[in-house]
Order: structure tokens, then C-alpha cells, then sequence
């Protein structure tokens, strides 16, 4: 079954660590965002390969956007 994993807050995209197609094991890093000058990274929380990435370095993304599922 496939996890979305959505924005929590407002941020910027700063890094985007995992790419489509890569295994993921939960706790891995998927992207690095950017908020109030502080570095959060968004991490999974169940192991699969990621399906989809929503999101590319420089987006600008609201609370409940989607980033990523893994699946």
C-alpha cells in the first residue's frame, strides 16, 4: 500500500535527497525544506521504493501539499 508523505508547513524546497525509484527504508531523508531559515527534513516512515516525488529543489510548497509517495 502507498504512503504519501504531505507538507507539514509552509517551506521551501531546499534539497531533494531521494530520487524516484530509490529503496527507501523509514527514516530515510526524502527532501531537505527550508523554513524560517531553518533546515527540516522530511523523512519516511515506511520502507518501499519511491513511486512519486511532487516536489523539485525551489518549490515553494503549503501545509498538506504532497511530496512524495512511497509505495
Amino acid at each position: 500500500m502507498a504512503h504519501e508523505i504531505h507538507a507539514e508547513i509552509v517551506a521551501s524546497v531546499l534539497k531533494v535527497v531521494a530520487q524516484e525509484g530509490q529503496d527507501l527504508h523509514a527514516g530515510d531523508t526524502v527532501v531537505i525544506l527550508e523554513s524560517m531559515k531553518m533546515e527540516i527534513p522530511v523523512l519516511t516512515e515506511e520502507d518501499g521504493t519511491l513511486t512519486r516525488l511532487a516536489v523539485q529543489e525551489g518549490d515553494v510548497i503549503q501545509e498538506h501539499d504532497l511530496i512524495a509517495v512511497v509505495g
